[in-house]
């Protein structure tokens, strides 16, 4: 199944922005392990905004990391934020399954 990972990712700090998309990405290489394909949006926005010149870098972000989570089977909320909350709507929204713990995952 791919499932993607979303949480928080903005902080007042380079180092706590680091901290949570480790987080995210820690949760991402358990689903791999469980042999599942895990998406996170970040991952895909991130590099793309170090280039772009926007004038609404949020809503870059949020575009992009909706396109990926979009094309998810699952979503993996690891915690709450404007952004994993608007993700998490949008796999709801598709009648898709969110998943609080790694725990809660099923089997491939």
């Amino acid at each position: 199944m791919i499932i993607g990972v979303a949480g928080p990712y903005s902080a007042p700090t380079a180092e706590a922005r680091q901290a949570n998309l480790d987080a995210m990405n820690a949760a991402a290489a358990r689903l791999l392990e469980m042999g599942h394909v895990p998406l996170i949006g970040m991952n895909a926005a991130i590099p793309v905004l170090v280039q772009a010149q926007v004038p609404d870098r949020y809503k870059a972000v949020m575009d992009i990391s909706l396109a990926v989570i979009g094309a998810c089977d699952a979503l993996l909320l690891i915690g709450e934020s404007p952004g994993a909350n608007k993700e998490r709507n949008l796999i709801l929204s598709r009648g898709k399954p969110v998943y609080l713990r790694l725990e809660d995952v099923p089997e491939p």
